[in-house]
């Protein structure tokens, strides 16, 4: 049996019988929030359900991270599903593997074929209507769902669409949809939270979308409510800056 140390460590400044660890956060078992930005009764009961299956990729690292909308957005939804990975591939979810009709959202990039716009998506077509349709979504930093994305284009290439959402890169900040949404700082307005993006998307794809966007912005405004007393000011990126005075300094020059 090793020997009581009762000795203080001075150069810490405290004695050997204080330096346990604080209290852990006390958190929340069913949204898994901390209790002081717990969401439980903003959440609808019972989940929504909707003819639409989403499928969510989220990125390894996302899944670590606490303002991830993806764990709220699949509590609110009946039919979302999540799947961490860092691609989609055979074997992953057995609904991919039977090839349904499916569009995967993501924003066009340089070399990608042009997406179709959410609002152009034609819902009445054969192919749509025989059965449910399938949503994609890629929850990760601008970087890795980019990754994402490209890594898993070959597999979804067999039966899913690419759509995205009305974006403007020249729009710096995070939505363009409504400002009081901002949890993270973004690379361009074409980004918004994986949760607003479905919302936006159900909304054109669900016979009560409007209603289904209302409930789930709802919930994801409270989030940001609640959480607004914990944030941190959010800096304008240092490569967005960079630009923004190279672009200052060309227009100085005409």
């Amino acid at each position: 049996m090793e020997p009581t140390n009762h000795h203080h460590n001075s150069a810490a400044g405290y004695s050997s019988a204080s330096s346990s660890p604080p209290p852990r956060r006390s958190i929340c078992p069913n949204c898994t929030r901390p209790q002081l930005v717990c969401l439980c009764k903003f959440l609808p009961s019972p989940p929504i359900a909707t003819k639409t299956q989403i499928i969510i990729l989220q990125h390894p690292h996302e899944a670590q991270h606490k303002l991830s909308t993806t764990p709220i957005l699949t509590k609110c939804l009946l039919n979302a599903t999540t799947i961490v990975n860092r691609r989609l591939k055979p074997g992953l979810s057995d609904l991919l593997d039977r090839s349904p009709t499916a569009v995967y959202l993501f924003p066009p990039t340089p070399h990608s074929s042009p997406p179709i716009n959410i609002s152009e998506l034609d819902l009445t077509s054969s192919s749509s209507s025989d059965s449910n349709l399938v949503l994609i979504a890629f929850d990760g930093t601008w970087k890795h769902a980019k990754e994402m994305v490209r890594s898993s284009e070959e597999f979804l290439s067999r039966f899913a669409r690419r759509i995205c959402l009305d974006f403007d890169e020249s729009v710096d900040g995070g939505t363009i949809f409504d400002s009081e949404l901002i949890l993270r700082k973004e690379p361009h307005g074409g980004c918004v939270s994986t949760m607003e993006a479905v919302a936006r998307c159900l909304r054109v794809m669900e016979a009560d979308g409007a209603e289904i966007e209302l409930r789930l912005i709802g919930v994801l405004r409270e989030m940001v409510r609640l959480q607004a007393g914990f944030l941190k000011p959010m800096n304008p990126r240092p490569k967005l800056v960079k630009m923004k005075n190279k672009s200052e300094r060309e227009d100085e020059i005409r």
